[in-house]
């Protein structure tokens, strides 16, 4: 069984640039790689399908993920929150064993992270989720046990409920990256 990576790409980044100006998914890492780019190929190194979800108006971010092997989907209504992404590439992805939902905006998480939590939903758990140093993090792993409440989603909270109000198997893991999003330019 192989989870599908989602790879959320949607947002509007407005506390990196108010202004809207400078799309932060774009920014150069140290590697040289854009944020997004990074977020992307952390996935394809761990999981065999990747779908990323990006708004209508950004063809730079849909084209290069594109090109990297991520199978992209524009959410019409990325705008209302991130609920919207995810529902959109689960009911694409309808058909498969589990997703681990991750976000464009976190380009540290390793590959064998991902795998790591892909597996544990493999071996039966119904949702994993990152711990590094006793905070969770992303990306989060879930079986299709819950799609029903995944396409259920509505808002800007993600399936934070969802986490809130079932058991979540707790992988301990040595991975900054979970814990580590790029929010504003000095996050780069």
């Amino acid at each position: 069984m192989a989870l599908v990576g989602i790879l959320l790409a949607a947002g509007r980044g407005r506390r990196f640039d108010p202004s809207g100006v400078q799309n932060k998914l774009l920014q150069p890492l140290e590697n040289g790689d854009a944020v997004v780019a990074a977020s992307a190929k952390n996935m394809l190194a761990a999981l065999p399908r990747v779908v990323a979800v990006v708004r209508p108006d950004d063809g730079q971010v849909a084209a290069l993920l594109g090109r990297l092997g991520c199978e992209v989907r524009v959410c019409a209504d990325a705008d209302l929150g991130i609920a919207a992404s995810l529902t959109t590439a689960i009911d694409y992805t309808r058909g498969a064993e589990g997703w681990l939902i991750g976000l464009g905006d976190m380009p540290h998480v390793r590959p064998d992270t991902m795998r790591a939590l892909a597996a544990t939903i493999e071996r039966g758990a119904r949702i994993a989720a990152p711990i590094h140093e006793g905070r969770r993090g992303n990306p989060v792993a879930f079986s299709s046990y819950h799609l029903p409440l995944l396409l259920a989603l509505e808002g800007d909270q993600g399936a934070r409920e969802i986490l809130k109000s079932h058991a979540v198997s707790e992988l301990i893991v040595d991975d900054v990256g979970v814990v580590r999003d790029i929010d504003t330019p000095g996050d780069l």
